[in-house]
């Protein structure tokens, strides 16, 4: 399941739907939230854009990868856009498997490739202004290690 939306998600409502099967055995969530500072800069909000059914097609072919990759139950990745305010949650990954190996690696991979691979622009509002923010190298060294 993937999602692109401007409003916020519950997190027990997403871990209950990656829990339903008793298969499961391991459930791994992440949540990215907007923090108050970036590139030494204090950060007062952000605002996402993406280009719609682009962004969805290139989550859904990361989350094909990771089943491709590990033995998976489910995968749930909500991607908020819009302005958003310090605080608030961004990203939402949940990943079920049998086992918890397969699970956190695969919830691992796919923020790694969401980072770099997901067609998502973020500009953020500091005390100078507002600000396009570029793709960091961490990132793309983070998914080219898998």
């Amino acid at each position: 399941m993937i999602r692109v939306q401007t409003g916020d998600f519950c997190l027990a409502t997403e871990y209950n739907a990656l829990s339903q099967s008793h298969q499961t055995g391991a459930v791994v969530t992440f949540v990215g939230k907007v923090r108050d500072m970036n590139q030494g800069d204090a950060v007062s909000g952000m605002t996402l854009e993406h280009y719609p059914g682009m962004t969805e097609h290139a989550l859904e072919q990361i989350v094909a990868e990771a089943n491709d990759r590990w033995p998976l139950l489910e995968c749930r990745v909500i991607h908020r856009v819009g302005a958003l305010a310090l605080g608030d949650q961004i990203v939402f990954v949940g990943v079920a498997s049998q086992h918890r190996e397969a699970a956190f690696a695969a919830c691992h991979f796919i923020m790694d490739y969401l980072k770099t691979k997901a067609p998502f622009w973020k500009k953020e509002r500091t005390a100078e202004g507002e600000r396009w923010v570029d793709a960091k190298d961490s990132d793309t060294d983070a998914a080219n290690k898998w």
